[in-house]
């Protein structure tokens, strides 16, 4: 071999070693701060958002780290801070306060960083917000309920998380609705926190007082399900259940379904006893889309500072069975889960995004990705 060639082969070889030296591509710092995780909603959202970030699109571009504070606006301040002086690049929340979080907030836009808050709202100007439309979920849900009792009847409202914009738009929207109706009288309210669990304490206490045949319907933002459940064990008959315009639990739009409808693994209450339901929710996926707008952010691209979701509402003309759960079923319309697929009730049914190709059934069920 020629001197000239030796030079060669070698430069070629300290080529090829250099790029299989090159390091990889750093992963974006990304934090999720959660507040309030006592219900089935927010674990479900948490799920896809680690999915997400676990799928082949985002595993090398995201390091994500999860962090709760519980319902403490003061203990997600700090935790918010903590992140920013770890490198946070970018912070996914949900905030505890539309409105407490805002100096935080402040500060980590001045330092450069992301801030990307899902379902409920943070209202400083720098933060970028993903959502429903609130007010009109807690209106049209009144609007059915009203209908339903022809203008008049006794109910019971069980509302969310205090404190949230969530909780605030959508109360204040279904009252606004009821006051329009002199005859409608509410009865009954409690604190529910989103959860099946304390919508039964709550609903057990406001019975204390009074019985099923005094409630002539229930507006809930969480515990259709339950509430049927009650109404059976107190001895009524599926088709005396009081109408419960509320959230879009899996248990609840089973029970729609008409009486008598074969669903594979149904087992009362959670099975088929023709319930007038009209089933609304904030889509559990909202966190992972304000991750993938967050991850849009840092590479560069334009994004919306107030992204509004589209409002899943399904009554009972509009349930449709998913056989399988597959993403494409769930792309054709499906919007309810057999019990032999999903075995919890208080599972929220509105999982599908055609923005989210990587995430499916195991996403929110167990945080797997589809891709």
């Amino acid at each position: 071999m020629t001197s000239y060639v030796k030079q060669l082969a070698l430069a070629a070889g300290l080529t090829c070693a250099f790029v299989a030296a090159a390091p990889a591509a750093e992963k974006h710092k990304v934090f999720l701060s959660m507040s309030y995780i006592g219900n089935d909603w927010q674990a479900e959202a948490a799920n896809m958002v680690k999915a997400l970030a676990a799928s082949k699109d985002y595993a090398d571009k995201v390091d994500l780290q999860v962090q709760v504070a519980g319902p403490n606006a003061q203990r997600q301040i700090q935790q918010i801070n903590a992140m920013v002086q770890a490198g946070a690049e970018a912070i996914v929340v949900y905030p505890i306060s539309p409105t407490a979080l805002n100096q935080v907030v402040k500060n980590a836009c001045s330092k450069g960083v992301k801030i990307v808050a899902y379902d409920a709202e943070i209202t400083e100007s720098c933060a970028y917000n993903v959502t429903i439309d609130q007010e009109e979920a807690g209106r049209k849900t009144a609007e059915w309920l009203a209908d339903k009792l022809g203008g008049k009847g006794d109910i019971v409202l069980i509302t969310g998380v205090p404190g949230t914009s969530v909780d605030i738009a959508r109360t204040k929207a279904a009252k606004e609705v009821f006051a329009k109706h002199p005859d409608i009288h509410v009865v009954g309210e409690a604190v529910g926190m989103w959860s099946q669990a304390v919508a039964r304490t709550e609903l057990s206490k406001l019975l204390a007082t009074r019985k099923w045949d005094d409630i002539d319907g229930l507006w809930m933002q969480v515990g259709c399900y339950t509430a049927n459940a009650m109404q059976l064990e107190a001895g009524r008959s599926e088709d005396k259940l009081v109408p419960c315009a509320g959230e879009g639990s899996n248990g609840g739009r089973i029970q729609a379904l008409a009486k008598g409808t074969e669903v594979e693994g149904a087992s009362s209450p959670y099975a088929p006893l023709g319930a007038p339901r009209i089933s609304y929710a904030s889509p559990p996926y909202s966190g992972a889309l304000a991750l993938k707008l967050a991850v849009d952010m840092l590479e560069g691209k334009d994004v919306p500072h107030h992204t509004t979701l589209p409002l899943p509402l399904v009554t009972n003309d509009t349930i449709k069975l998913c056989e399988t759960g597959s993403w494409e079923e769930m792309k054709n319309g499906c919007n309810t889960f057999k019990p032999s697929i999903v075995a919890n009730p208080g599972w929220f049914g509105s999982i599908f995004s055609d923005q989210l190709p990587q995430l499916g059934l195991n996403a929110a069920l167990v945080g797997q990705p589809e891709t």
